[in-house]
């Protein structure tokens, strides 16, 4: 006789992020990876031990959002600041059996404005410590498009 789980989803309950004291919490090496194109970097760049020559190191906790990393990406590049300006946030980790790296985007974020990305946090997208960030900026004269909704009919 089989027997069969009948859990729901809202009954598998997301274990809830711990918060971080960062008083007391070591911070970890972010090594971050930009492009002022719009574009994410080829993974053929991260094969064989290396990587874009656009690094950025910052030291900081799994529980940074996406929106305290774009401040700090303005911090180092002025022409970022602009109001406008998009960030598109990827992780770029190995995958070992096939001895290459992966990218999954993870958020967006736009300099100037609220969105619904801003309070992501690295720990929430399940980033791991050695695994790098890319970020792909966009200047406002350049960037995408609002997504426009269809009308119904």
């Amino acid at each position: 006789m089989a027997v069969e789980s009948r859990v729901t989803q809202e009954e598998i309950k997301k274990e809830p992020e711990k918060p971080i004291d960062r008083e007391k919490t070591c911070p970890l090496l972010l090594r971050v990876f930009t492009t002022n194109n719009g574009r994410h970097h080829r993974m053929d760049e991260f094969t064989r031990g290396n990587v874009p020559a656009s690094e950025l190191q910052i030291y900081t906790w799994m529980d940074a959002t996406l929106k305290e990393l774009t401040s700090l990406v303005k911090e180092v590049f002025p022409e970022a600041r602009k109001k406008g300006t998009h960030f598109s946030f990827a992780t770029v980790f190995p995958e070992p059996m096939r001895q290459m790296y992966r990218m999954k985007d993870i958020g967006n974020t736009v300099s100037g404005r609220k969105g619904p990305d801003d309070a992501l946090t690295l720990q929430s997208q399940r980033f791991q410590i050695g695994d790098y960030l890319d970020i792909a900026i966009t200047p406002p004269n350049r960037a995408p498009p609002m997504p426009m909704r269809m009308r119904p009919y």
